[in-house]
């Protein structure tokens, strides 16, 4: 077997089924041109069939990605594959990735089909999916809740019918790491073929474990492919974390003996990135991206880092992408010093005009700030990543008064459509107030489910504010970013985004693997 761990990632199709997480054509091109920075080998870009805005992104991210693979799901059937073909058209590297529900309780009640009939259709699937790219990947949906006979049956037959690459779903997390390893490995034994194709673990996290699943199908199953989303991104309970799977073969190398490809100090700016154009925050805890995964407040810990830092320490924090580095940066900077900033933070802006709207809002921000870091410049980039030209909704500015004893009170000017509103509202404080003055004019009804805080910078006051807002309107979930060194000015811009959205008519299709 190969001692090459091959990443596949999907957060831009899996991890962006998280209710709110969906993204748009331009924001899925940043995030995959920051996957490549990473060195991702394998980047599911999307579901080319599932909607017009589906397809273009995957076809944009075929086009600008030249290292690492592309690939795009199908659902078993022939307009999916010839959709996913189509977008793929223009990539360096292509792949198909095709997948059919193969567990009793799938096939019965959601594809109400017997199972010679799922077994045929995956056969004709990847047979036609063979003829139109020669790297395929076949998933059995709810694999791990599958009878074992009929699984080695349909796997079989799809690595005679050319899949490259096997991948065994733990769809919706019920797995236990020593139980789905030797799952893995009984697959791979009974089947006279599996060494014909690449086996792969793709596991979710309702009950925790989608890391130590996926880290017991390759020591102990064989598989040689992780399936993975930046931050653990996906819906329900989220996918197997990148991070955590990459640092943990690269720490413990003397465990797993595998190699993989991963830039690994391009994991922090990948985090960064997913989190504000999603609007998940990553939580202080998580492993290895997380604000406090290298803080040590113990005193004990403290005195051992300062005299030995393994005495704590299993990771170097800059070999991740964690940097004390502060942007040299002022009002009185250059244009030219900003882009080589941009540069040096991994950040691509496609066109002049980009760089020189970035630039300007970072002028601005250095009117206001003192001190400017890294974080605020990829806040600054990601802020505004819809352009005025895109935003039905836009905020022009904001005046609040609050004072002890008297009801907070707004005034919010904000351009709807290219016109001028101004509105006003009191509130149970002025962030309540803003919004609620926001809302008397738009009348949107939406209702919010999430409003939450996370300061860009630690360690001052003068940090700037990032607010997520997450809106529902008729089933359809959106999240909303803004930052700003005003909370208030934050939580207008995060409302706004949100509503954008909502405006937005982009159709999603959600599939499951």
């Amino acid at each position: 077997m190969s001692d090459k761990l091959i990443i596949f990632d999907t957060t831009l199709r899996d991890g962006e089924q998280s209710p709110g997480a969906s993204m748009t054509r331009d924001e899925k091109l940043r995030i995959a041109r920051q996957l490549e920075r990473l060195r991702v080998d394998v980047i599911e870009a999307g579901f080319a069939a599932s909607s017009p805005g589906d397809f273009e992104a995957v076809k944009a991210i075929a086009e600008h990605v030249r290292e690492s693979t592309v690939c795009s799901l199908a659902r078993a059937n022939d307009r999916d594959i010839s959709r996913a073909a189509d977008a793929l058209k223009g990539a360096a590297r292509a792949r198909i990735h095709t997948f059919i529900a193969t567990s009793p309780l799938h096939m019965e009640k959601k594809l109400r089909m017997t199972p010679e009939q799922v077994h045929e259709q995956a056969r004709q699937a990847v047979r036609f999916a063979r003829n139109l790219c020669a790297d395929v990947e076949f998933s059995p949906e709810d694999g791990y809740r599958s009878e074992i006979d009929f699984l080695c049956r349909v796997l079989e037959t799809v690595i005679d019918e050319g899949a490259t690459t096997i991948n065994i779903p733990d769809t919706v997390g019920y797995a236990i790491p020593e139980l789905y390893g030797h799952f893995m490995r009984s697959l791979r034994e009974r089947i006279p073929n599996s060494d014909k194709a690449v086996w792969s673990v793709h596991c979710h996290n309702d009950l925790g474990m989608a890391v130590a699943n996926s880290l017991a199908g390759v020591k102990i199953g064989g598989a040689r492919q992780v399936e993975c989303t930046i931050n653990g991104l996906g819906e329900r309970a989220g996918n197997c974390s990148l991070e955590e799977v990459v640092m943990a073969v690269k720490t413990r190398r003397d465990h797993f003996r595998l190699d993989v490809g991963i830039d690994t100090t391009q994991i922090v700016p990948a985090s960064r990135m997913v989190s504000q154009t999603t609007g998940f925050v990553v939580q202080p805890n998580k492993a290895v991206v997380g604000a406090n995964a290298f803080a040590h407040a113990s005193g004990i810990h403290q005195d051992g880092v300062l005299k030995a830092r393994d005495t704590y320490e299993i990771m170097r924090a800059e070999d991740v992408g964690w940097s004390a580095n502060k942007i040299v940066l002022g009002k009185l900077s250059g244009r030219n010093a900003f882009k080589q900033r941009l540069h040096d933070l991994g950040i691509e802006l496609d066109s002049e005009s980009e760089v020189n709207a970035a630039f300007a809002r970072f002028k601005d921000l250095a009117d206001r700030k003192s001190e400017i870091f890294d974080e605020d410049i990829i806040a600054l980039v990601g802020d505004e990543s819809v352009t005025a030209e895109q935003e039905h909704y836009r905020l022009l500015s904001l005046a609040q008064h609050s004072e002890t004893g008297e009801r907070p009170h707004a005034r919010v000017t904000f351009a709807v459509g290219g016109v001028e509103h101004r509105a006003e509202s009191d509130g149970n404080g002025p962030v309540d107030a803003s919004l609620k003055a926001i809302e008397s004019r738009v009348r949107s009804g939406a209702e919010m489910l999430l409003y939450s805080v996370n300061a860009i910078t630690s360690g001052s006051t003068e940090s700037q504010g990032e607010v997520t807002v997450r809106l529902q309107l008729g089933g359809r979930v959106v999240n909303g970013v803004g930052a700003d060194p005003d909370i208030v000015v934050a939580s207008a811009k995060a409302y706004l985004a949100a509503l954008n959205k909502l405006h937005s008519n982009a159709d999603r299709v959600a599939a499951q693997g």
